[in-house]
């Protein structure tokens, strides 16, 4: 993490991109054990820590709430949960349904990929500024 003001929202778009990629991950583990008897649907939560860190915020412009996530940023982190761990529609126990997870892999993928275009072009601002 880079400690200057400059770089406030790459280092939150960061995080969000750690996210994503954790998301990415808990879905393949997911489409992988389809077939595995008594396997769970894992999920990652972060959406809601950043939409809380920047509505608890007391600051009211945007620039000033992710300056201030920027300082708690050590207490944005994706957490993998089961998701639904006593729930099952299958025999085997498994409760992974595979169209589902097709569509929050395509979903997930356009986020990340809004996510890393977002940190490009806030480098593109950055080189612009320098040049």
């Amino acid at each position: 993490m880079i400690s200057s003001g400059v770089f406030n929202y790459i280092n939150v778009l960061g995080k969000a991109a750690d996210g994503a990629w954790a998301r990415n991950t808990a879905i393949a583990n997911n489409i992988a054990n389809v077939d595995t008897p008594g396997y769970k649907r894992q999920d990652v939560s972060f959406e809601e820590q950043l939409q809380h860190a920047l509505k608890s915020s007391k600051y009211p412009s945007l620039d000033s709430k992710v300056a201030e996530a920027n300082l708690h940023l050590n207490r944005l982190n994706p957490r993998t949960y089961t998701d639904i761990p006593n729930w099952s529609y299958r025999m085997d126990k498994n409760n992974v349904d595979i169209d589902t997870e097709n569509v929050e892999l395509a979903s997930n993928q356009i986020k990340y990929n809004g996510i890393t275009n977002s940190i490009d072009s806030e480098f593109a601002n950055l080189r612009l500024v320098i040049k």
